[in-house]
C-alpha cells in the first residue's frame, strides 16, 4: 500500500520552495493538511494553539528542545476540564473521546527522518534500528510524529529488557505493535488451574507467546499458538525460541482455531467490547466481541470429548457498563457451552488504585477471571 504524502513550503514568498514527503504513521492518522515548520524560537503556547487547530508543526531545531515542547504541550492538554458525567458508560465515552484528541493534537509535533531512519537535528538519538525492527527499511526520506518514535523507542527498549515472568522464571520480549504482558495477574491463573489430561492445547491469539511458554513448561507436550498479526508471529517465535520451546510450540498464522480437536485450548481475548481508534488498540478493543464470540462459537467442534477451553476475561466491560455479565453468560450457553468453574484474582496494576484516573469506579471493582468451559451436555 503507497503511503500518503506531507507537503509543505519552506522560504520567504515568493521565493517559496514546495517539499513532500512520505507520512508514516502507526496509529493511522492523516498527515496534516496545513504544515508551518517550527524551531527552538516557538513558544509552548504557540505550538499548542497550531497543534489544536490541525496543523502540523515540522521541527527544525534541536531534538531535546522538542522533546520538551512536547512536554509543555502536554500539560496545556491535560489541564483541560472534563465535563461531570452521569454513568460509568458516559465516562468511558468521554474519556476515549478525549484521548483521541489528545492523541491528535501531540501528534500535530513532526520529526523529519532521512532515508535509512535517520534524525538530521541536533542531539538526536540514534534511532535506527528501533525504527527499523518496527517498521523496516525505510528507503527514502518521511516525515512522522515526535510522539510516535518516543513510543517506538521506549517499545524497544522494552523489547531488550523484556518483562519479567515468574511463572516462567524468565523474560518475555514484546515487539512493538504487540501486547505486553504486564498485567501479571491472568498469567498466573493459566500458571495454577490445574490442565485437563491431553498432548495437545491451542493457544488462541498469543500474542507474545507467554501463555504457550507458560502451557509447554506445565507440561503441554506439544502446543499450537495461533495469530493473525505477523508481528506477533515473529515476537511469539523468537520468545519461545529463547525460552528453548521452539520444538515443543508451533506457531501458526490462523484467524482464531487450527484444525483438530485438542484437550485444552486457551483464548485471551480483548476485553472490551468497543471500536478500537487506530491499529495499536485491537490487543485492548474487540469489536462487537468478534474474537470473544469467535473463541466461543467454535470452542465445541474444536476440543476433545473430556476437553475444556479457558477463557480469559476482565469484568471491566461489566463496570463500564458496555456488557453485562448475563449477555456473557447469553453467549456462553448459545456456543454449546457450560461453565465448570470460574477461577477469580484482583488486579494488581497500578490504575487499580489511581483515584484520580477517570475510570477509577470502575477499575477498583475489576476481577479478572479464567472461565473453564465445556461442552454442554
Amino acid at each position: 500500500m503507497t503511503q500518503p504524502e506531507l507537503h509543505w513550503t519552506e522560504g520567504e514568498a515568493p521565493d517559496q520552495t514546495h517539499h513532500t514527503a512520505r507520512w508514516r504513521s502507526e496509529s493511522g492518522a492523516t498527515p496534516p493538511k496545513r504544515v508551518v515548520l517550527a524551531d527552538d524560537r516557538t513558544t509552548a503556547d504557540m505550538a499548542y494553539r497550531l497543534a489544536c487547530e490541525g496543523v502540523g508543526l515540522l521541527w527544525r531545531g534541536d531534538f531535546q528542545n522538542a522533546r520538551q515542547l512536547l512536554q509543555a504541550i502536554t500539560r496545556r492538554v491535560d489541564k483541560r476540564p472534563r465535563k461531570p458525567v452521569e454513568s460509568m458508560l458516559e465516562a468511558f465515552n468521554q474519556h476515549r473521546q478525549i484521548q483521541s484528541q489528545r492523541a491528535r493534537i501531540l501528534g500535530m509535533l513532526l520529526i523529519p527522518f532521512d532515508a535509512g531512519h535517520g534524525i538530521s537535528l541536533r542531539r538526536a538519538p540514534d534511532a535506527r534500528q528501533a525504527c527499523e525492527e518496527a517498521h523496516g527499511p525505510a528507503d527514502e526520506p518521511y516525515v512522522a510524529s515526535l510522539r510516535e518514535l518516543l513510543g517506538l523507542i521506549g517499545a524497544f527498549e522494552w523489547r531488550k529488557k523484556g518483562v519479567e515472568i515468574p511463572a516462567l522464571d524468565n523474560r518475555i520480549h514484546p515487539h512493538y505493535g504487540v501486547f505486553s504482558p504486564l498485567r501479571g495477574e491472568y498469567i498466573d491463573l493459566v500458571a495454577r488451574t490445574p490442565m485437563p489430561r491431553g498432548s495437545v492445547a491451542f493457544d488462541i491469539g498469543t500474542g507474545t507467546g507467554v501463555l504457550a511458554a507458560v502451557l509447554a513448561r506445565r507440561g503441554g507436550k506439544r502446543v499450537i499458538a495461533t495469530d493473525m498479526d505477523p508481528r506477533a508471529l515473529a515476537c511469539a517465535r523468537e520468545n519461545l525460541e529463547r525460552l528453548g520451546l521452539s520444538r515443543q510450540v508451533e506457531v501458526v498464522e490462523a484467524d482464531l482455531f487450527p484444525e483438530g480437536r485438542v484437550s485444552l485450548a486457551v483464548c485471551n481475548p480483548p476485553w472490551l467490547p468497543a471500536r478500537p481508534s487506530s491499529p495499536v488498540e485491537h490487543a485492548v478493543y474487540d469489536p462487537d466481541s468478534r474474537m470473544l464470540r469467535g473463541f466461543l462459537n467454535g470452542l465445541p467442534a474444536h476440543l476433545t470429548p473430556n476437553g475444556e477451553g479457558w477463557l480469559i476475561l476482565s469484568d471491566l466491560a461489566e463496570h463500564l457498563g458496555l456488557r453485562t455479565r448475563e449477555q456473557l453468560l447469553e453467549m456462553i450457553e448459545q456456543a454449546g457451552l457450560r461453565v465448570v468453574e470460574r477461577i477469580d484474582t484482583r488486579p494488581t496494576h497500578g490504575r487499580a488504585k489511581d483515584a484520580d484516573d477517570p475510570l477509577y469506579a470502575a477499575r477498583s471493582k475489576e476481577v479478572t477471571s479464567l472461565w473453564r468451559l465445556a461442552a454442554a451436555a
